[in-house]
């Protein structure tokens, strides 16, 4: 099964480091805590639409940037 929350924070954490943010700047920015941001990047928790806009909007990117790409069907 496709682990879709898991997939968006592999992607949030390549767009935090090609733009060579920490984590805990991008906490910061964000407004949250940085371990939040950790559980973030590694799955753990479903973010709202709202907080998506907001990490998008800290890395000066579009939301569907963040979006991954569905798993390939056979």
């Amino acid at each position: 099964m496709w682990d879709l929350a898991k997939e968006l924070g592999k992607q949030i954490r390549g767009a935090r480091k090609l733009r060579g943010i920490s984590q805990e700047s991008l906490a910061l920015m964000c407004r949250v805590d940085r371990s939040y941001m950790g559980r973030i990047e590694r799955g753990e928790v479903n973010l709202t639409l709202e907080k998506l806009y907001q990490i998008a909007h800290s890395l000066g990117c579009e939301p569907s940037a963040l979006l991954p790409s569905p798993p390939q069907t056979r």
